[in-house]
């Protein structure tokens, strides 16, 4: 009788001390070479698009659930899908990016709730937060692939006020829309 009562208070003591110990989550390291990130900017007479590159990146994965993440984003390696060199340095000066003094920008995951992923975005040393629906999965192959198609960033925000209808009235069909968009796809592997 005394060594089942001992066996059962041990078996509670085990179980009660496994409840407080937590699991670590798992950090994934981006494949730059498998991820991408693209980017669409408007203007009142059309639209430039392009590539720009991770430089490095990190997913925290808890089980099957993304928890955070970090990203470094080669802001000198913004490329414009027609090839114009000169769209690529203006891109890259100071009314822009200003990629000479900034040359990452960065993105820091804070929270993922069911498909929307919050996070504070750096650009020009400026940090605001930014939230989007993203789609991400953990496969059996033991990678972690995420997909956002539609990230609206306001440059205002971040100190890029060139060509922007809130900063000068009189620009007419010279102005260029004040959000632009990134499209992430990111695969990841331990």
């Amino acid at each position: 009788m005394k060594l089942k009562i001992s066996s059962i208070f041990l078996l509670v003591a085990v179980v009660s001390l496994s409840a407080f110990t937590t699991i670590k989550p798992v950090a994934y390291t981006v494949d730059v070479a498998k991820s991408t990130i693209t980017w669409i900017g408007k203007k009142v007479t059309g639209s430039h698009n392009g590539t720009i590159s991770l430089q490095s990146g990190t997913l925290n994965v808890d089980g099957k659930k993304v928890t955070g993440g970090t990203f470094t984003i080669d802001m000198n390696s913004i490329k414009d899908a027609d090839g114009s060199a000169k769209l690529e340095g203006h891109l890259k000066a100071d009314d822009f990016f200003g990629t000479a003094k900034f040359p990452t920008a960065t993105f820091v995951i804070t929270k993922v709730a069911g498909t929307n992923v919050t996070g504070n975005l750096t650009i020009k040393g400026i940090t605001k937060p930014v939230t989007f629906p993203a789609t991400i999965t953990v496969n059996a192959d033991g990678t972690v692939s995420a997909l956002a198609g539609k990230i609206l960033v306001d440059r205002t925000k971040y100190d890029i006020r060139y060509g922007s209808k809130s900063f000068f009235d009189s620009i007419g069909d010279k102005a260029i829309d004040d959000n632009f968009e990134i499209g992430v796809k990111l695969v990841a592997k331990k």
